[in-house]
This record gives structure tokens, C-alpha cells and sequence, in this order.
């Protein structure tokens, strides 16, 4: 049989009058079409509250939040690791390209920050220290307190695992115990997903996180990656409850380890513990 006959005979109609090739790629485009749809779609918050166990919850807890937590981390580890790529130019003065100029204004009005400010190496500095991970240990810690586990009104009606606020009338829940006069609502967000990276993108901006951006600039400097239990020490206005909040966030991150240890990889785990 010639290379012409073969090829023809690949090709040829089956048995519901389809050529093969032309079935093969239909399959194709349907799988792909499936598979954008699934990874377009909001990841639903579970009903945890089901769970009877504790460590089985704690478990189907971290396993569901803990992937959502790396991605985002590694969409803000590519874009610092863009920053870092261009910190030779800007630090030397040397005239950036348009587009890279771009990029960086809008990475910085993201940030909160001027482009490029009185001193653009300063800003640039304080945009690398902002555009960083948070340890996933962290994240996942903080979203259970604030969330208990994810079984808090707000966490099953808005999404919201980690107590942020928001100002505008109907940008939220209002909470039930809320002191006469104070305007705030619990935000309410689309999905986890944009609950976590609202979390991030938080403790990267708001004044009152530079304590930890701080300390986390400064295990940069010494050549270590940044990890939950150094972290928490910046917390101290994340809550009224201030230090005790904070001892609280570490204690769980130590009780709850080796449950964090199972959904993590250790490339993304960065309790601290040992650390010392």
C-alpha cells in the first residue's frame, strides 16, 4: 500500500459518514471548550459545615483553598519576576522601552502607587517590595480564622474568607452586631478566587501592612524566602485584638502543620517552623 493509500484510508468516512480526521478535531475543539469553561468558572465555596470532624473539615478546608492560594502567589511571583528583570535598567537610569514604562505605571496604580513618583528609583523599590507572595501557610491560616473554616455567614453568602471591609452602601453584608452610627459592610465578591486575590493585593498596599512588607523585604535581603510565622508579626492591625491576633494566627499555623503540610508542596509551604 503506497503513502498516498494509507493517507486516504485515515481519512476516510466511518461508519456515521464523519471522516476520522474531521471527528479527531471536533473532539479536540469540544475538549478544549470544556476545558476553558471549567477553569472559567468561579470555584464554589463547599458546605463545610457538613463535615462532622474537625481534622477531616480542617483537611477538605485546606485542600480546597490551598491551589486557589498558589495560583494566585504564582501570578504575583511572574510579575516580580518581570520587575526584577527590568531592576538593572531603572536602577542605571536607562530609558525603559513604551511598553515596559507601561507596564510598570499600571502594575504600580495597582499597587498604589505613583509611576514614577519624585524619585523613580525609589518607587520602583517600594513597587518590588510590594509585588510578592504571601506564604501559603499564611493565607490558608488566616482564611480559617476569619472564615471559621469556611462557615461564617460571609464566607457562604459573599465569598469573603478573610474579614475585608469595604465603605460604599450595598458593597457587602452589613454585620449583624454593627455599632450604631459605623458605616462598614463585610465586601462580597464574585467568587473565592477574587476573595484571595483581594487578600493579597491588601496586605501589598494598605499602609497598615508594612510592617510585613518589611519583614519581608528583609528575608529577601538575606537570601531567604519569606514565611508565615516571620509574617504574622506584621499582622498586628489586621485585628483590634492586635498581639493576641497574632499569637493566635501562629499557633494555628503550628497546630495545624502537618494538615498543611499534606496539601502544600514543600516548594510553597514556607511555615517557618524550621527556620527557628
Amino acid at each position: 500500500m503506497s503513502d498516498t493509500d494509507t493517507r486516504a484510508e485515515r481519512s476516510a468516512p466511518n461508519a456515521f459518514g464523519i471522516r476520522l480526521d474531521t471527528a479527531l478535531a471536533a473532539v479536540i475543539v469540544l475538549a478544549l471548550a470544556v476545558l476553558a469553561l471549567q477553569r472559567s468558572e468561579p470555584e464554589a465555596l463547599p458546605d463545610f459545615s457538613t463535615i462532622d470532624t474537625v481534622d477531616s473539615r480542617k483537611s477538605a478546608f485546606f485542600e480546597f483553598l490551598a491551589p486557589i492560594v498558589i495560583e494566585e502567589n504564582e501570578r504575583v511571583r511572574l510579575r516580580r519576576e518581570r520587575l526584577l528583570e527590568l531592576a538593572p535598567k531603572v536602577r542605571d537610569d536607562e530609558r525603559l522601552p513604551v511598553r515596559d514604562r507601561r507596564w510598570i505605571a499600571r502594575l504600580a496604580e495597582r499597587h498604589e502607587l505613583e509611576w514614577p513618583g519624585e524619585s523613580r528609583t525609589d518607587t520602583f523599590e517600594r513597587l518590588v517590595n510590594r509585588v510578592d507572595i504571601v506564604p501559603v501557610p499564611l493565607a490558608l491560616v488566616q482564611a480559617a480564622t476569619e472564615s471559621g473554616w469556611g462557615r461564617s455567614r460571609f464566607a457562604r453568602e459573599g465569598n469573603n474568607l478573610f474579614g475585608q471591609w469595604c465603605y460604599t452602601p450595598g458593597c457587602g453584608l452589613v454585620p449583624a452586631q454593627r455599632t450604631t452610627g459605623a458605616a462598614h459592610e463585610v465586601a462580597a465578591f464574585e467568587s473565592v478566587r477574587e476573595s484571595v486575590r483581594r487578600y493579597i493585593n491588601n496586605l501589598n498596599t494598605h499602609p497598615s501592612y508594612q510592617p510585613l512588607r518589611a519583614i519581608r523585604a528583609e528575608l529577601r535581603r538575606q537570601g531567604r524566602m519569606p514565611h508565615a510565622l516571620a509574617l504574622a508579626d506584621g499582622l498586628i492591625r489586621y485585628s483590634e485584638r492586635r498581639q493576641a491576633y497574632v499569637e493566635e494566627i501562629k499557633q494555628v499555623i503550628r497546630t495545624n502543620r502537618l494538615l498543611i503540610e499534606d496539601v502544600v508542596p514543600n516548594t510553597q509551604s514556607h511555615d517557618g517552623e524550621s527556620e527557628g
